[in-house]
């Protein structure tokens, strides 16, 4: 898979929860999930304290479901029932490696949340900034919040300085499958040596 899907290990600390949970209003949530993150991502936790809660946080911020789906695209249809369970599966391994095989890596990352956009009663963007250190520039940062049950806002995409991550991981799981006579399993294939490796 290219670098750019790697990006969004990056952003998606979108991972984390409170006890009492998180607020309903899209940029609140976004600024909790901000400093929920960098309370785990401190120098003084280990890596795998660092996986392990990220791992769980994002089961209860993104919707991986519903990013799978939009990856997979056109192909969905022709897949069975029990081939999709297969795919939802395989995609959460997939996507929970890529993002704390990366994120792990940081240990501070200051990002401001600025404003939110209401786009209608199921999407909110969410701006923020991800400041510039002295090895790196800023990075403008757009959380896709998707809001159709408004109690539980859950993140469905990231556009990082306008590229959307989640239509990248799309194209990508695309070329794949057409590059293989159309043949999801070969997907299947891909995304299980990604998971073993």
């Amino acid at each position: 898979m290219k670098k750019k899907f790697f990006i969004i290990i990056f952003l998606i600390f979108s991972l984390t929860q409170k006890s009492y949970g998180y607020s309903s209003d899209p940029k609140q949530f976004i600024q909790e999930i901000v400093e929920e993150a960098k309370k785990i991502l401190v120098e003084t936790n280990t890596k795998e304290f660092k996986t392990k809660k990220l791992s769980e946080m994002a089961l209860k911020t993104v919707d991986i479901n519903g990013v799978a789906f939009y990856s997979l695209g056109k192909y969905r249809k022709n897949l069975s029932e029990e081939q999709l369970k297969k795919y939802l599966n395989l995609f959460e391994k997939y996507f929970l490696k890529s993002f704390t095989s990366r994120l792990t890596d940081y240990s501070n990352p200051k990002i401001d949340v600025l404003s939110a956009e209401v786009l209608n009663a199921k999407y909110t963007i969410v701006k923020s900034l991800l400041l510039a250190t002295d090895k790196k520039p800023e990075v403008k940062i757009e959380w896709r919040v998707y809001t159709k049950n408004p109690d539980k806002p859950l993140i469905r995409d990231l556009i990082i300085e306008g590229l959307s991550l989640a239509r990248t991981q799309k194209e990508e799981f695309s070329s794949v499958i057409e590059s293989n006579n159309g043949d999801v399993t070969k997907l299947f294939d891909t995304l299980k040596k990604f998971v073993a490796k």
